[in-house]
């Protein structure tokens, strides 16, 4: 695979910048298989689709919002990651980086989980993805202290929206095992069923990485 010397610069930097400012917890139920996955987890922050690159290099589905800011959105193109818009295409490239062999980054939620806590409803692309170019699922368990997000309100598109960017503080992902899934992507009852394995995954991952930080003694 050709190497993407912008992609490469900025995962270097969310590399530095989690040494700095987060106290990374990241525990792995068995190793990434070899070859394209697709990342599939739980998105408590806006920070979620950055640091999902510390699991390794993939292209991650992001609301078309973040394109829209200057410099910024030049980085996300320059570096491969896809833009989510209503009405787009952005399965159908995922579907091809997956099989050209890159891996891929989905929030089956869509948006944002509660910030009282919980997940939302899952979508079903991961599915969706997954039996249509036979990779596996990779679930992943994000959690965080939510109140220590911060709103950042923006009406850079036109509307306003809304992030909750974690910039500081514990932040514990849990990596389960990975799943796989076959059968026919149109076929409804299937999609429902895959859509609702890898939801109940990521839950039970991001409870165990809750668990885990719990448990951890408060930083000195």
């Amino acid at each position: 695979m050709q190497r993407n010397f912008i992609y490469e610069a900025a995962r270097r930097f969310i590399q530095a910048y989690a040494r700095l400012m987060l106290r990374l917890d990241i525990h792995k139920h068995a190793d990434l298989p070899a070859g394209p996955a697709l990342f599939a987890a739980n998105h408590p922050s806006a920070t979620d689709p950055f640091l999902i690159h510390l699991l390794g290099r993939m292209s991650v589905l992001i609301t078309a919002n973040a394109f829209a800011f200057p410099i910024f959105g030049a980085i996300l193109r320059g570096g491969g990651q896809i833009a989510v818009e209503p009405g787009g295409d952005a399965l159908e490239q995922a579907a091809g980086l997956l099989r050209s062999g890159r891996s891929v980054g989905i929030f089956p939620e869509g948006t944002f989980s509660p910030q009282t806590g919980g997940f939302g409803q899952p979508r079903s692309g991961a599915a969706r993805l997954a039996l249509a170019t036979g990779v596996p699922v990779v679930p992943v368990g994000i959690h965080l202290p939510r109140e220590r997000s911060l709103r950042i309100a923006s009406t850079l598109t036109g509307r306003q929206t809304v992030g909750y960017w974690y910039l500081h503080g514990p932040y514990a992902l849990t990596v389960g095992q990975p799943l796989r899934f076959s059968g026919d992507p149109e076929d409804r009852g299937r999609v429902t069923a895959a859509t609702q394995t890898i939801m109940e995954r990521i839950q039970s991952l991001a409870r165990e990485s809750e668990y885990r930080m719990s448990a951890r003694p408060p930083a000195t």
